[in-house]
């Protein structure tokens, strides 16, 4: 019998959002490792705010929303918030009621600077590699090194000359057409005036020149989770750059550990830098017009052929990071912001993978 589509509106409902949500949905095992995280990080988001005043929105809502963002590649704040006035899933992930309202976008804006004034993201990263070792799921012997290019939230319009005054010459209107064929434009030279942080790179011979970022990844590869992350100036030494910056934030090694690596760190100052740390230099092996700095030593090893099998693991976190994580095209300008989202998405990542490997244990 066909059912009728009129329905009666009741009045009073005894159910949460407790309810709606499938006992074994993977977010379950995720809202639990982000939840142990923030008990641990809570005397500093305390002290991230004044004793006295106005009541603010609750750091812990502002964090898991990030979050959220990235696991369902939620491209803006205000689109999330508008989802979250009627999404019972993300309200529960909040820990909101069913007739909560959602805040509005602009306190992500309002917050942002005191992220980054108190290292917020990076304490974040920390607890929650803190509690991956807790788990048993991470390595601390073998670990690899590399970066990509994060294109930044500018066009190739508004790259001028630094000594150029007034605006550009153009045809009218809101957007206006900009001849630059022809022209030699480099960093040196030109900037851009949306996002002046913002380097015009490209990824090799051939390809299109664009303003971009450079996105580094510190990653251990027993499971690939990714220890620390850097965002910096797309120069010509920017990975080698990083990753000496990031094996140096870390505690020295009580025993020889490896770093992996492409074929682009294979210089000979990378290399002894590495040496004087103690840290054994897996990197791939350059040999296309010049001597590599790896030899026999270490490409004798049987570790090192593992090495290279199991760095290519890293890039399973940047296609993460750039497909489900939106971050084909940056949505913030200047590098602090966009180290902020780009940590804030790494440590999504990381959720779901420790979620998935002890689903996977289980």
């Amino acid at each position: 019998m066909r059912g009728s589509a009129e329905r009666q509106a009741k009045m009073l409902l005894g159910v949460t959002t407790e309810d709606f949500i499938p006992p074994d949905h993977p977010i379950r095992r995720v809202r639990k490792l982000i939840d142990n995280v923030l008990v641990a990080l809570s005397p500093k988001l305390t002290a991230m705010y004044a004793p006295t005043g106005r009541h603010s929105t609750p750091p812990e809502h502002l964090i898991k929303a990030t979050l959220l963002m990235a696991f369902y590649s939620i491209r803006s704040e205000r689109q999330f918030c508008e989802r979250l006035q009627y999404d019972l899933l993300f309200k529960w992930f909040l820990g909101l009621n069913i007739s909560d309202d959602a805040f509005d976008h602009s306190t992500f804006s309002k917050n942002r600077q005191r992220l980054l004034k108190h290292d917020l993201a990076q304490c974040l990263l920390g607890e929650v590699v803190r509690e991956a070792r807790q788990r048993k799921l991470i390595s601390e012997d073998h670990f690899t090194v590399d970066g990509t290019l994060l294109q930044a939230w500018a066009s190739q319009k508004s790259v001028r000359p630094r000594n150029e005054e007034g605006p550009p010459p153009g045809d009218g209107g809101r957007n206006q057409s900009v001849d630059f064929h022809g022209q030699r434009r480099t960093n040196e030279t030109h900037a851009s005036t949306t996002d002046p942080e913002a380097k015009l790179a490209r990824k090799g011979r051939g390809q299109e020149t664009r303003l971009a970022y450079a996105g580094h990844i510190f990653m251990e590869n027993r499971n690939g989770i990714i220890l620390d992350l850097l965002v910096n100036q797309a120069t010509g030494t920017a990975e080698r750059d990083a990753a000496i910056e990031m094996l140096d934030r870390r505690k020295p090694p009580r025993k020889r550990t490896t770093l992996a690596g492409d074929k682009g760190y294979d210089t000979k100052a990378f290399v002894a830098a590495l040496r004087e740390r103690g840290v054994t230099p897996h990197v791939a092996q350059n040999t296309s017009n010049r001597r590599s700095a790896i030899d026999r030593r270490t490409t004798r090893h049987p570790g090192y052929a593992i090495s290279q099998r199991v760095r290519k693991r890293i890039e399973e976190c940047f296609g993460w990071m750039k497909t489900t994580g939106g971050g084909r095209k940056l949505r913030y300008i200047g590098k602090a912001k966009n180290q902020l989202w780009a940590t804030f998405t790494a440590i999504a990542f990381n959720l779901v993978r420790m979620a998935n490997l002890e689903a996977q244990a289980a």
